[in-house]
């Protein structure tokens, strides 16, 4: 048996949006069961996203610290937002998202893992890129300004974070699950074999 997910559309008979927010909505679907049955379903309906594991020449992983109001948390994080124009090429927005919030460009780029965040109650996807061979961005840095006004920078050593994933310190899912793809790549076939840069991603087709 191949183990691998599988692209699937049950029969919804109604659906309707009863919350509009200013990035992401809420969908309501009627949805037909196997038995026959129907049942609702309530579900966040998100654009998308993209992150980047950012790796220097010495083996260190970009972060940043941000606050976070749902889990009342500041949360390490990789360098991460949202696909913002439908249709966008993911790896246009990962470019974009390292220059706004780490002021550094990357010459070499993969997708390192696609990933739903919270398939139960929310259809956002995420790209997770690993960018190398970094450098600092040219020109001004982008003006940030809310959250990102408080956000802080580091490079922290791979084996730091995986020890801070496994103890149960660091929690957010990008970071997460990039670093612990990153030590199976490193540990399998090597990083080299990681997919192109604009490899298809069905989850959100885009214009390479």
């Amino acid at each position: 048996m191949t183990i691998k997910d599988t692209a699937e559309e049950w029969q919804v008979t109604a659906t309707e949006t009863p919350f509009v927010g200013n990035k992401t909505s809420v969908r309501t679907d009627d949805v037909v069961m196997p038995d026959g049955s129907v049942v609702r379903r309530d579900y966040q309906v998100h654009p998308g996203s993209v992150a980047v594991l950012a790796l220097d020449d010495t083996g260190r992983v970009l972060v940043i610290r941000q606050y976070r109001h749902p889990v009342r948390h500041k949360l390490w994080e990789i360098p991460a937002g949202l696909l913002d124009v439908p249709g966008e090429n993911p790896l246009h927005a990962a470019q974009r998202e390292l220059y706004e919030e780490a002021h550094v460009k990357a010459e070499d780029w993969r997708v390192l893992t696609d990933v739903y965040t919270t398939p139960g109650g929310c259809d956002e996807a995420v790209r997770i890129f690993l960018a190398r061979d970094l450098s600092e961005a040219e020109g001004e840095r982008f003006a940030v300004e809310e959250e990102e006004s408080d956000m802080e920078l580091a490079r922290v050593p791979l084996d730091e974070l995986v020890r801070g994933v496994l103890a149960g310190e660091l929690h957010n899912n990008c970071l997460v699950v990039g670093v612990l793809s990153l030590v199976a790549a490193q540990h399998g076939d090597g990083l080299d074999v990681l997919r192109p840069a604009e490899a298809p991603w069905p989850a959100r087709p885009f214009d390479a």
